[in-house]
This record gives C-alpha cells, sequence and structure tokens, in this order.
C-alpha cells in the first residue's frame, strides 16, 4: 500500500519542522549547558571532592555538551532541507537510518542487558520498556527508510536538474562505511576526559600512552574515512585491518579484565569510584559496549567490498 504525494510533502514537511526545532533547541542548550561546570566546582551546590578533569561528571557533561553540538550540527541543515524538500534529505536521511540500523541494535542489547542485570524492572514496568526499545530499534528507522525510499517521497523530493556529486554519485554502503568511520573517531575522544584507556589485547594503556595511542587512532580513523569515501583500495584494506584489531583488543582487553580494576585505574573523585562499584555492569557488557562501534563499522566496510575491486565504476 503506498502514500499519496501530498501526504509524502506534509510528512516531509513535519519531520522537518521537528528536526528544526530540535536542533534549535540543542543550539541553545549546548552553551548554557557549560554553565553546570560552574555548579560542581568548589564553591557550587554540587561540588563534591575530586570533581575536575577525569572525573565522572566531568566527562558526563562534557560529553553531553558535545552531544548537544552534534545533534544541532545535523538537525539544522536537516530540518532546513525537508522544509524546502532538497533533494540531498533522502540520500542523507537514509544514510543516518542505516548507521542507527548498524549500531542500534548491539546499543539496544547492552542497555537491556544492564536493565535486567539491574533487576530494578518491574512486571508492570516491561511492556513500556519493550515498547520504548522496539520503537527506537527497528520500527522507528525502519518505517522511516520505507517512507524515504517510497514513490511519493522519490517524486516530492525530485531535483529539478540532474545532481551530480559525492552525495549522488557514491553507493550507500560507502556512504554508511564512512558515517560509521566518523563516529569512530568521535567516539575515541571519550577515553581522554578518563584518564586515557585504551586497550591492548588484554591489557589497559593509561597516561601519556594512553592518550597518545587514542591520538594515533583517531587520526588513523580520518585518514582511513577519506580514503574510503574515495574508494581507494588501499584505505579499505588499512580498514579492515585496523578496526579488526580493535575490535578484537577491545573486547579482549573488557573479557580479561574486571570492571573493578578499569574503575581503579580511572582518575575518578572518591565519591564516584564508590558509586561507579556498585553499579551491576558485568565485563560482557562493557566488552559489547567498547566492540560495537568498531565491529559495526568493520562490518559496512566489509560488505563495501565490491566497490573497491575495480569490477563496479566509481559512478555507480
Amino acid at each position: 500500500m503506498g502514500i499519496s504525494d501530498q501526504f509524502a510533502a506534509v510528512m516531509i514537511r513535519v519531520i522537518g519542522a521537528v528536526l528544526l526545532f530540535v536542533g534549535v533547541l540543542c543550539a541553545l542548550l549546548a552553551p548554557a549547558e557549560t554553565y553546570v561546570f560552574r555548579m560542581f566546582q568548589e564553591g557550587g551546590p554540587f561540588h563534591y571532592e575530586g570533581f575536575g578533569f577525569g572525573s565522572l561528571m566531568f566527562a558526563n557533561i562534557t560529553i553531553q555538551i558535545a552531544g548537544y553540538f552534534v545533534i544541532a550540527v545535523l538537525s539544522i541543515p536537516l530540518g532546513y532541507g525537508h522544509l524546502r524538500q532538497r533533494w540531498w534529505i533522502r540520500p542523507t536521511m537514509t544514510t543516518l537510518l542505516h548507521v542507527w540500523l548498524v549500531v542500534g541494535l548491539p546499543l539496544s542489547l547492552m542497555a537491556l542487558a544492564i536493565l535486567f542485570t539491574s533487576k530494578s524492572l518491574t512486571a508492570a514496568s516491561l511492556p513500556l520498556v519493550a515498547l520504548g526499545f522496539l520503537l527506537l530499534y527497528p520500527i522507528l528507522p525502519i518505517a522511516l527508510l520505507w517512507f524515504y525510499r517510497s514513490q511519493a517521497a522519490t517524486i516530492t523530493l525530485r531535483p529539478v536538474d540532474s545532481p551530480h556529486g559525492w552525495l549522488s554519485d557514491t553507493p550507500q554502503c560507502i556512504r554508511v562505511a564512512g558515517s560509521l568511520l566518523v563516529l569512530l573517531a568521535i567516539v575515541l575522544h571519550f577515553p581522554l576526559l578518563l584518564g586515557g584507556l585504551f586497550p591492548l589485547f588484554g591489557h589497559v594503556a593509561t597516561g601519556l600512552l594512553g592518550v597518545l595511542l587514542i591520538d594515533l587512532s583517531i587520526a588513523v580513523a580520518v585518514v582511513l574515512t577519506w580514503g574510503i569515501v574515495q574508494r581507494w583500495r588501499w584505505a579499505w584494506c588499512c580498514a579492515i585491518v585496523f578496526l579488526g584489531l580493535l575490535t578484537v583488543s577491545s573486547t579482549v582487553m573488557f573479557l580479561s579484565t574486571t570492571p573493578h580494576e578499569i574503575i581503579a585505574m580511572m582518575p575518578l573523585a572518591p565519591l564516584e569510584a564508590e558509586a561507579v562499584s556498585g553499579v551491576p555492569v558485568r565485563g560482557f557488557h562493557l566488552a559489547l559496549l567498547a566492540g560495537m562501534i568498531p565491529a559495526a563499522t568493520l562490518f559496512a566496510v566489509a560488505s563495501s567490498w565490491r566497490y573497491f575491486t575495480g569490477s563496479v565504476s566509481r559512478a555507480a
């Protein structure tokens, strides 16, 4: 059963209005959120001993601010594009939705594992929790993908002139692989806020060594992103090796190291260390979290192999 062109046009504008509202709201919240640092500093109403760079709350606030900026950077232009019915919102949205379908499953499984391990769920809350997870993954992204691929949306967002450029000429799987590499480069910044922890096949590098290894990994991810979107064969081969090593290293480290040992390596405030030690998180939870992004990116890059063999033209 299809949808009408008029309905598609209305839905595109509704989605655009929602995206624009969310983007502007996040753009306003991000600078305002910096005031929270003052609330936890000495003399603030929520200050505690040890708060500062390296503490869990400091990292949490910083990541939230960065998240607001990322959402704003994505949502504002996408919202504008929906309201103006630009052709480029279809390939962009389908790429982002595919990224969520790739990383959403392990992320959802990890969140469910923590919820059930904590035993904080009641029988009455289970249906609501299940419904929320099903909506976020996979119902909503699949429904949106179906909408953007529908004939009505295609007609509504049809370009006036035949578009030429990276977005129109690059295959979907290449765009997804490149986007996941960008996401990996962003996520690799987070350990810098917690002592520079870096997995080394069952061991953990911290301090300056950990920071340098993370720095090198971010640089490699950025270079590989450029190589992948250009469809250079060497970039595909290097990405497979790099992502494979990072996935195995991250998984092995958290499976062979207890959460308490990892907490002891982090420069957490005493109050934070005590609170975190009581969280019902197991090694396999952390292994799933740490290996999720590199494993998902490895899968996406490996799936695009046929575009790097030379048998498919670059305009395919």
